[in-house]
């Protein structure tokens, strides 16, 4: 029986996953085994992180919005109560948007946030429940 030769196709393989973790720091961009378990544990990481991040920069935006709200000196507004007149009055602005307006333009935000007042007033004058 003649002999055979099999490597190209496993040695293929094996660089493929060395290019994948050739920045990792020692037996794990050298060794195969461990290669192969670090590349594992990297794409688990990577995606458990994605949702992460999404859940971090929505706490970042909350945390920003609340910052202005609270410093203003009239001390109307609490966070709850203006994503609640955002959604009650069908403004479809989001919080990474919200965020924004606060930072670059405060004063955006604030005239946001008395028409919103105004216009449940003025509903409520209209149905008679003042």
């Amino acid at each position: 029986m003649t002999r055979i030769k099999r490597g190209y196709i496993a040695r293929k393989r094996r660089t493929k996953i060395r290019l994948f973790t050739s920045s990792f720091r020692g037996a794990h961009s050298r060794l195969t085994r461990t290669i192969t378990q670090q590349k594992m544990k990297a794409l688990v990481s990577a995606h458990r992180d994605r949702d992460r991040k999404k859940r971090d920069f929505r706490g970042l935006w909350i945390n920003r919005i609340n910052a202005v709200i609270r410093g203003n000196p009239k001390g109307l507004y609490i966070y709850s109560n203006l994503i609640y007149n955002l959604y009650k009055g069908q403004l479809l602005l989001n919080r990474k948007i919200v965020a924004q307006i606060a930072i670059l333009k405060e004063n955006c935000l604030f005239m946001i946030a008395n028409d919103i007042i105004k216009t449940k007033n003025l509903h409520r004058l209209y149905s008679g429940n003042i």
